[in-house]
């Protein structure tokens, strides 16, 4: 059991280790990106770790959540492409692919949930699909599909139909901000 548990952990710490750093899970968000599961499968021909059961990906203020989420690194160049263990070596996190009851949240005040969901590094982007919700403090706005630009905080909304009394077209709740009541003059 010793011999197999070795050149396991030594995957593990390949493929999820030091190369997921800075790369802005959201508004903010810097250091070292931590993913944590009830299971974790390690993939190392194809790059990509599994993790599932309550998985949690968290950097800086910033949270994705997921029954299930896949890091897909990229392979790394030259080196034959394989570690000493007979697998590829890999490199900076492309995308976090996220299934099953997702929830995205950048501060205590700022949450969307969805059914399936997609951060992606080199768009700097977090895209929310399937029944999404989008809560900031009492406003909510729902859709089918929202897209999240991590770097500059800018949003977008859509839904799967046009047209005036449609379902699944975007909407939104605002309330008004309370203000408070004039001093006496």
């Amino acid at each position: 059991m010793k011999s197999l548990a070795i050149p396991v952990v030594l995957a593990v710490l390949m493929l999820s280790g030091a190369p997921a750093h800075a790369q802005g899970l959201g508004p903010n968000s810097d250091g070292p990106l931590d993913i944590t599961a009830d299971e974790l499968e390690v993939q190392n021909k194809t790059c990509i770790s599994v993790w599932r059961g309550r998985a949690e990906a968290l950097q800086g203020q910033s949270r994705l959540r997921a029954d299930l989420l896949r890091a897909v690194f990229a392979p790394t160049a030259g080196g034959g492409g394989t570690s000493g263990l007979g697998a590829n070596a890999c490199g900076d996190l492309i995308r976090l692919e996220a299934e099953g009851s997702v929830f995205y949240v950048t501060s205590k005040e700022q949450r969307v949930r969805g059914d399936a969901g997609t951060y992606a590094v080199e768009s700097e982007t977090v895209t929310l699909t399937g029944d999404v919700v989008a809560v900031q403090g009492q406003n909510v706005l729902r859709g089918t599909r929202m897209v999240f630009n991590t770097k500059t905080g800018e949003g977008r909304m859509m839904g799967n139909a046009t047209g005036r009394n449609q379902g699944s077209r975007p909407r939104g709740v605002f309330y008004p901000s309370k203000k408070k009541a004039d001093a006496p003059k």
